[in-house]
């Protein structure tokens, strides 16, 4: 399957009409937050492809011009704190980065989001009777803990994640918040016991084969 994922950055070659020439055959989006309702929204119908997001803590209900509120990126599945099945591809979200204001959107304390991921639990250990595994895919704003982490608290990634890949094993996590335009260099590919944890703040083109067995 060949996946283009987006996240933090908008991107000239995508925010672009020749988009669907460049990035021609794109099977799946996934956006990991921190982007513009609109440009999400522009990949969407120019690529027509399906397309999961989660939010980043820069997100937010986006202002039209007739002054009402968008609050979703219409013509997407939020993949917020679920698990779905596509196409053979199990895929999770968890959006939002470690909480460093008390008032600020899309941002969680490590227990908050340990929490959040015990609610994934259900629906994984569902998938593995259904699909004799848990999940191929997280997809997640911030990093896990330890891993492409930024040098400031605001972008030190969550323990909830490490939990998660040691439980449950998904294949892949691509993750955005770190970018490295600002010259967070913590890497953009590692691997952490089974799983491949990929940084994609700006864009990456990744080919995921099927799981073995399928």
């Amino acid at each position: 399957m060949r996946i283009l994922t987006i996240s933090d950055e908008i991107v000239p070659a995508i925010y672009s009409l020749n988009v669907k020439h460049r990035f021609d055959g794109i099977d799946l989006v996934l956006s990991c937050g921190d982007l513009p309702i609109y440009y999400v929204e522009f990949v969407v119908t120019m690529l027509g492809a399906p397309t999961f997001y989660v939010w980043g803590n820069h997100d937010g209900p986006e202002t039209q011009p007739d002054g009402s509120q968008v609050h979703e990126v219409r013509g997407a599945y939020n993949l917020e704190g679920r698990v779905t099945e596509h196409n053979g591809m199990l895929i999770g979200g968890l959006g939002g980065c470690l909480r460093y204001k008390p008032d600020g959107a899309n941002m969680y304390t490590d227990a908050e989001m340990m929490r959040r991921v015990y609610g994934l639990v259900p629906q994984l250990m569902l998938n593995k009777l259904r699909y004799g595994r848990y999940l191929d895919v997280l997809i997640t704003h911030a990093p896990p803990l330890g891993i492409h982490n930024g040098p400031d608290y605001p972008h030190r990634g969550f323990r909830a994640f490490l939990w998660l890949m040691e439980r449950f094993r998904p294949r892949y996590l691509i993750h955005g918040h770190i970018h490295l335009s600002y010259g967070y260099d913590s890497g953009t590919e590692s691997v952490y016991q089974d799983t491949q944890v990929i940084n994609t703040a700006g864009y990456r083109l990744l080919e995921i084969p099927p799981a073995s067995g399928e």
